[in-house]
């Protein structure tokens, strides 16, 4: 059994302050070692570890804070080990739980993997060594299910399971709340995710050289027990660092809008919602976001926070929060169609030139009907016609006195001819048209 660490691959140049730098920005809650853990992330390149159960088919808003706390390290120079937890979420994690979490098939997992790798890449640098090495300099994405699938029961005992207190797996705080419910209780497989876990942390000591796990504050029994392993496996100093479990101001869990999860994945969370997450923040929420969840420098974020005490109307620091957090997920491409489709939702000025993911982004949850293009072209659709055949109205009498009180606004101008016929030009972007009916009530249009 190998007890000593390996050398890391491609160590890049170190700065000092990593930790300093995590406090500063609302990253730490508790080290084991806090000493310990900055000379050593000072002398470093250090390798660290931080896990993400498949537990979904994205990521979500939530797992940021471990992503962006991995990708400070990894500006400070230090090496990132993403653990993709493809054995770990066979089972499911108890820590913060009140009931069992549901257990997925495999294909289902796999199809959850394959989503987590490709949004683990949007804020670390994970790309292969160029000879083909599984250690490239930008560090490392692995699957558990990789050395714990292989482990027979009694080798893992052997391995694991002597080294493991009975006494101190049940008193850790997880294990103790679920045991207290009777109805509901622990299974077995909940109860040895915690050695699952340690066992991780071990294996990436031993082939990695890694002596950093990170998570977030449920997870702070589970770090420990892998620090423990290694130190009786005989290793040496590990170490481990947890963030606090967000909630925002009025209490609520964060990454959720109206009871949804806010995912990273584009075709759940569209850009604009994702967007308008960030920029419908609470005021008190809004610094403590910035820095969370954005590499703007703090001295930027000061003087939007004073900005914000000056003139909290503006929402200079809502725009910039919602602007960055964008970009880090979306891209360029995501923050200008959420932008444009914010423009067209909240503006009052009749709108043209707009590109159809905008139109879809800003009325994603309005209904649409797709007519023949052809008819555009030739003699136009009638708007009476169009406002029924999209559900604003239930016949043409009900859209005709609609139009006659000055209630319905194509592209957000008005129209008061009940005998207008929508032709090219009334395109606000490459094929779609929007209708408004009252105040609130939205149609697209779409020719095809």
């Amino acid at each position: 059994m190998t007890t000593s660490p390996s050398t890391p691959h491609d160590p890049a140049p170190v700065t000092t302050g990593a930790l300093d730098v995590l406090r500063a920005r609302g990253f730490v809650q508790d080290v084991t070692d806090e000493a310990g853990l900055a000379a050593t992330l000072d002398a470093g390149p250090v390798t660290y570890y931080v896990g993400f159960d498949p537990t979904a088919p994205s990521l979500h808003a939530g797992n940021l804070v471990g992503m962006m706390a991995m990708a400070w390290l990894q500006r400070h120079g230090h090496r990132p080990i993403a653990l993709a937890g493809g054995a770990t979420g066979r089972i499911g994690d108890p820590s913060g739980r009140d009931t069992e979490r549901e257990v997925y098939d495999d294909a289902t997992i796999d199809r959850h993997l394959a989503g987590i790798r490709r949004q683990l890449g949007l804020v670390l640098d994970l790309s292969p060594d160029p000879e083909g090495s599984s250690a490239g300099p930008g560090g490392l994405l692995v699957d558990n299910h990789d050395w714990t699938a292989p482990i027979g029961v009694l080798d893992f005992l052997r391995e694991v399971g002597v080294y493991a207190s009975v006494n101190q797996m049940i008193a850790r705080d997880s294990v103790r709340r679920r045991l207290e419910e009777r109805e509901q209780g622990l299974t077995y497989a909940e109860f040895s995710y915690q050695l699952l876990q340690a066992f991780d942390f071990a294996h990436l000591y031993e082939r990695h050289g890694c002596v950093l796990q990170g998570g977030g504050s449920d997870q702070w029994g589970n770090i420990v027990a892998g620090i423990d392993l290694i130190r009786r496996r005989g290793g040496g100093q590990t170490y481990g660092l947890v963030w606090p479990l967000l909630t925002t101001a009025d209490g609520s869990k964060f990454g959720k809008s109206a009871g949804n999860a806010i995912w990273l994945d584009a075709e759940l969370t569209s850009p604009y919602a994702y967007y308008q997450y960030w920029v419908n923040a609470a005021d008190a929420d809004v610094v403590r976001f910035l820095k969370l969840f954005t590499f703007l420098e703090l001295d930027t974020i000061d003087e939007l926070g004073r900005e914000l005490e000056r003139d909290p109307g503006a929402r200079l620091a809502h725009r910039e929060l919602a602007r960055e957090a964008t970009r880090i997920i979306h891209g360029d491409a995501g923050v200008l169609a959420a932008e444009g489709a914010t423009a067209v939702l909240f503006g009052d000025a009749p709108f043209s030139d707009l590109s159809d993911e905008v139109l879809t982004a800003a009325f994603e949850e309005a209904p649409s009907v797709t007519l023949e293009r052809a008819r555009l072209d030739g003699d136009g659709v009638g708007l009476l016609e169009a406002m029924t055949a999209v559900g604003l109205t239930k016949g043409n009498a009900e859209a005709r006195r609609l139009v006659q009180q000055g209630a319905v606004r194509l592209n957000n101008a008005r129209v008061d001819d009940p005998q207008y016929r929508l032709g090219p030009a009334d395109l606000a972007s490459e094929s779609t048209a929007v209708i408004r009916a009252g105040k609130k009530r939205y149609g697209l249009v779409r020719f095809a």
